[in-house]
């Protein structure tokens, strides 16, 4: 167990390394948070080369902020692994009551929860998992602040859970190439139904999240991986804006944006 945990953190000490050797501050990124009204920060991780993009580097380091919805890739991962979650097919009945999102006003199987981040479901989910067992896991896998001190259906959401951006791209690649301590099966299946847009030219998979934080600004993230040709990039885009901000279109507009000003998203990378 003791050389177990040992490997974990010697694998938690590389993917979160940042020397000034491999890491690239591009500022000219900063044009596409101020055209959009937020600040922000932005990361980029390609694998092959080892190397990191990264805009704003104060706050992809040493901010952290509430994971939102991110955090159903945890939630995700953990109730595959106990079995709270059988697979991505399982349905979790809509409990009646009406939201404002009709999405998810409805009996919805895991795949389609996380495709439109039905939030009943996986505080469903993380009641069936339970505070003991979802701690446990949170300090298995180092997950930002590892802190569980509100409710198990909201913690997540409410400022109680803590992360920084830097943690966030870590647990990404962590993910990508099955090294987190959750089966392979159970990896697979959370990269699978990650994946929002996939073409001849690259494969985009993700994780939104939208949350307030204690200051009541809009806080937005995505965090997931690009491929081409069979090389991963990993990425992260971490947002804040006042209230009268669309962060939502905001959120994707920047990404896309930053993607192709890098290069991405024609198949050449």
């Amino acid at each position: 167990m003791y050389k177990y945990f040992i490997t974990v953190l010697f694998f938690s000490y590389l993917l979160m390394a940042c020397s000034p050797n491999n890491v690239t501050e591009d500022k000219s990124l900063k044009k596409y948070f101020d055209e959009n009204n937020v600040t922000g920060t932005f990361a980029v991780f390609d694998n092959g080369q080892g190397n990191f993009t990264i805009y704003n580097l104060n706050r992809y380091k040493d901010s952290a902020y509430l994971p939102a919805s991110t955090f159903k890739i945890v939630n995700s991962l953990i109730g595959l692994q106990t079995g709270d979650i059988i697979n991505e097919k399982m349905i979790i009945k809509w409990d009646g009551i009406k939201r404002a999102n009709e999405n998810w006003n409805k009996d919805l199987t895991m795949e389609e929860a996380f495709k439109v981040s039905a939030v009943p479901y996986y505080q469903e989910v993380a009641k069936r998992i339970g505070k003991d067992t979802m701690q446990i896991w949170l300090d298995s896998i180092g997950y930002g602040t590892k802190k569980i001190n509100t409710t198990i259906d909201s913690f997540w959401l409410d400022n109680s859970l803590k992360i920084t951006a830097d943690e966030q791209l870590g647990l990404i690649k962590k993910l990508y190439f099955n090294q987190l301590p959750f089966s392979k099966t159970t990896q697979e299946i959370v990269k699978r139904v990650m994946i929002q847009d996939q073409n001849t030219n690259y494969t985009l998979a993700y994780k939104t999240g939208l949350g307030i934080t204690e200051n009541g600004q809009q806080l937005a993230w995505v965090v997931g991986w690009i491929e081409e040709n069979r090389h991963p990039h990993l990425f992260v885009l971490n947002l804040e804006a006042n209230q009268q901000v669309d962060i939502i279109t905001a959120r994707k507009k920047i990404l896309m944006d930053i993607l192709q000003h890098l290069g991405y998203l024609e198949g050449k990378k």
